[in-house]
């Protein structure tokens, strides 16, 4: 699903964001990303969503190396990644059902399909009632399940999410939580980076730990172990 080979990424003041990254994850695995503010996080995930380039070294996703991936074709692999991010990141303009169906729109998804694989989605959010509210008539909660029946309606095989509880109250991540397991135990790969202490050391997954650009750590059923 994905590997990393002896990853490095440099940027132009000669510092290593990433040193020397070797890694596998698995198809249908649930990983935890942690590590001190500047560790390396952010950039382990913006090298996976292609933002940025390696500096050496090879990155597989789905067998595919991604520096061997042509800018033009750049947007079409990130149709096969399921993203969420902290912010949410919904069309204000659009009420829940059309953010989540413009998901489907941009990779040419059939009316017919649409019609019915949103409500599906929506239902597995636990969102059935509010297919017609707008972002701004929704808690943070409800904003963010909606962000994840974006992300899964095309049924990726990877889901990557970026501090997904970040701007959440801990009852509600919870519940965040609860549907990402789900989604994970339906097939889906996550990879989650995430400061939330109380989250990974709850849910026991494989827990892949980063410190000044390092993989310092990697635990099947680890706990968060910072104290940031």
């Amino acid at each position: 699903m994905i590997e990393f080979r002896n990853v490095n990424k440099v940027y132009n003041d000669n510092i290593f964001a990433l040193s020397d990254i070797n890694v596998t994850i698995n198809n249908g695995e649930f990983v935890f990303l942690v590590g001190p503010s500047g560790a390396g996080k952010s950039t382990f995930i913006k090298l996976l969503l292609k933002e940025i380039e390696p500096t050496n070294g090879i990155i597989l996703v789905n067998e595919m190396d991604l520096t061997k991936i042509k800018r033009k074709d750049i947007p079409y692999y990130r149709r096969k990644i399921g993203v969420v991010f902290q912010d949410f990141r919904l069309i204000p303009t659009l009420n829940v059902y059309e953010n989540v169906a413009f998901a489907m729109r941009v990779v040419g998804s059939p009316q017919r399909e649409i019609r019915k694989k949103v409500p599906m989605v929506l239902s597995l959010v636990g969102l059935s009632d509010k297919y017609k509210a707008f972002p701004n008539e929704l808690s943070g909660g409800e904003q963010q399940r909606v962000s994840l029946a974006r992300a899964i309606v095309n049924n990726p095989s990877l889901l990557i999410a970026d501090e997904p509880t970040g701007n959440l109250d801990p009852e509600t991540s919870m519940g965040i939580m609860e549907i990402l397991n789900d989604i994970n135990h339906a097939g889906t790969t996550i990879l989650m980076a995430t400061h939330a202490r109380d989250i990974v050391d709850n849910m026991r997954k494989r827990v892949l730990a980063i410190e000044k650009g390092t993989i310092v750590r990697d635990e099947q059923r680890g706990v968060y172990g910072y104290e940031d």
